[in-house]
C-alpha cells in the first residue's frame, strides 16, 4: 500500500467517523459512547482516538464543520435570493434539509470553544443581518426583525429528526407564516 493510498484511506475513516458521530449524537446524545461511533463508522476506537484524542475534540470538530456548512448556505442564500424575504427563506430551508447533517448549540449540540468556530457564528449573523437590513430599508420587512429571529426560529424548525417528509412539509408551512409575520405588509 502506497503512502497515497494511506491518506486516502485515513480520509475514508475520519470522513466515516464525522458521519456517524454526527448520526449516534442525534440518535443517542452527546454522551453516547465513543465505542458507539467507532462500531458504527466501521473502525476500530483507536482509529477513532487517533482521528480525535478526545469527545471534545470529536464535538468541537462536528460543531466548526456544521457553522461551515452554515454558513456556505447563508452566502448561497444571500447570493440566490432574488429579494431579502427570498435570502431568508432559502436560509431557513437549507437549515431544514441539513438538519440530521448539524450539531450546533441551538440544536443541542455542545457549546463553542473554539474563537475559529465562533469566527464563524459571527460571520453567519452578520450577512443574516445585512438581509435583513436590506429588506428593512426596501420597506419589507418589520423595523425590529434581527437575525437572532432568524437563527432562533431555523434552529426550532431544523431541529435533528428521523426522515418523516410531513414533518419537512410542516416546517416549510411554519417558514412561510414566520416570513408574514416579519413582513410589513404580508
Amino acid at each position: 500500500m502506497t503512502d497515497r493510498d494511506l491518506r486516502r484511506d485515513a480520509l475514508h475513516n475520519q470522513q466515516e467517523l464525522l458521519r456517524a458521530a454526527t448520526t449516534a449524537f442525534h440518535r443517542e446524545g452527546l454522551r453516547v459512547p465513543m465505542a458507539t461511533i467507532a462500531a458504527d463508522a466501521g473502525v476500530g476506537i483507536g482509529t477513532l482516538y487517533r482521528h480525535f484524542p478526545t469527545r471534545e475534540d470529536l464535538l468541537g470538530h462536528l460543531t466548526h464543520r456544521s457553522f461551515e456548512f452554515v454558513l456556505d448556505s447563508t452566502l448561497a442564500a444571500e447570493r440566490e435570493g432574488a429579494t431579502p424575504v427570498d435570502s431568508l427563506r432559502l436560509f431557513v430551508d437549507a437549515a431544514i434539509r441539513q438538519r440530521n447533517d448539524l450539531i450546533l448549540p441551538l440544536n443541542g449540540g455542545p457549546p463553542i470553544t473554539s474563537p475559529a468556530t465562533e469566527a464563524l457564528r459571527l460571520e453567519i449573523h452578520a450577512i443574516v443581518q445585512r438581509i435583513i437590513d436590506q429588506g428593512i430599508a426596501d420597506g419589507v420587512l418589520r423595523p425590529e426583525t434581527s437575525h437572532n429571529d432568524i437563527v432562533a426560529f431555523g434552529a426550532l424548525v431544523a431541529q435533528p429528526r428521523p426522515i418523516d417528509p410531513d414533518w419537512d412539509v410542516t416546517c416549510r408551512g411554519l417558514l412561510t407564516t414566520f416570513l408574514r409575520g416579519i413582513c410589513r405588509n404580508p
